[in-house]
């Protein structure tokens, strides 16, 4: 799911300060989903659906490797 945070937040030019400020999720949750000492709820997952303008099941939807 964080790869999938970075990838719209990098395409849209934006910093995790930007979208914190924009969200208010903490950067420092930021930080734990990247670092893995956390997964995201769903409350947080619908702000950064709502804000990258993405249905909530794009950061639901499990990566699936391709063949």
């Amino acid at each position: 799911m964080y790869q999938k945070y970075v990838e719209l937040r990098d395409k849209n030019n934006l910093t995790d300060y930007r979208v914190s400020k924009d969200t208010n999720i903490t950067k420092s949750t930021f930080t734990d989903w990247k670092n893995g000492r956390s997964n995201p709820k769903v409350d947080k997952l619908k702000k950064l659906s709502d804000y990258f303008n993405v249905p909530l099941e794009y950061f639901l939807e499990e990566e699936t490797t391709k063949q």
